[in-house]
């Protein structure tokens, strides 16, 4: 998800959408501690997808 997604979304939706990545990257570590994942750079971008949408977060209750 890009940054300019990210500031599109009004501050519920971003709520919903951080609980959402949160559970697939927590999902993607269960997978990938039982089984390798095909691709585990997936783990990289879910995370960096959870620092954005975070960072969005605390940003705009800073303003």
């Amino acid at each position: 998800m890009k940054q300019s997604e990210i500031r599109e979304l009004s501050t519920t939706e971003l709520q919903q959408k951080l609980g959402e990545v949160k559970k697939q990257y927590a999902d993607l570590k269960i997978a990938h501690a039982v089984t390798p994942l095909e691709n585990p750079l997936q783990l990289r971008t879910v995370r960096r997808t959870v620092a954005r949408l975070a960072t969005e977060l605390t940003k705009r209750e800073l303003q």
